[in-house]
């Protein structure tokens, strides 16, 4: 068993970025920026006979290269914040693939969670902070909000897989695949 999910890697500028927002946050608890990427798929713990099944339903999903770019920033939780993410510029393109690879995903008997696709870079992951320091994080997401980066050429997608730890987590690049 292992646990993997597909997610589109960024290019070096715009990982800088994306250490920039992050650092003008008052972030309760940081992702470590070799952890960004852009999740399209959470596939969970996986046999490795459904991911060798998987694995080629998704080399064969193709979609044209496309242009992506963040924009803007934003809290998972309500009120009680427990993540802070940089969003990602409405792309027909991204729901095409992520449609795709969620669809080969469960072809292949992968039991992927029902939720809405929402895209983002998680930059922090916390435990609900104090109303004081909710206030202040709410007050700098909301300064962010014109946020953008520059644009990037999408033109492959990753298998990755996720290694928990107390440190957090730490990602391998298992495969990548062109589009």
């Amino acid at each position: 068993m292992m646990r993997v999910f597909l997610a589109l890697p960024l290019p070096d500028e715009v990982l800088s970025a994306l250490r920039v927002q992050q650092f003008l946050l008052p972030l309760p608890s940081a992702v470590e920026p070799e952890g960004f990427h852009l999740t399209l798929v959470f596939l969970g713990e996986v046999q490795d006979r459904e991911l060798e099944a998987a694995h080629e339903r998704f080399a064969e999903c193709r979609v044209a290269p496309f242009e992506l770019r963040l924009q803007g920033l934003g809290l998972f939780g309500g009120a009680k914040p427990r993540a802070a993410w940089a969003g990602v510029a409405a792309s027909e393109a991204l729901a095409r693939l992520q449609g795709k690879l969620e669809h080969a995903a469960r072809a292949s008997g992968i039991a992927v969670e029902r939720r809405k696709f929402v895209p983002h870079v998680t930059l922090g992951r916390f435990s609900p902070p104090m109303p004081d320091e909710a206030a202040r994080l709410e007050k700098a997401v909301a300064l962010g909000g014109g946020f953008v980066s520059a644009p990037w050429r999408v033109d492959r997608f990753c298998l990755y897989q996720s290694h928990l730890s107390h440190k957090g987590a730490r990602y391998d690049e298992l495969f990548a695949y062109a589009l």
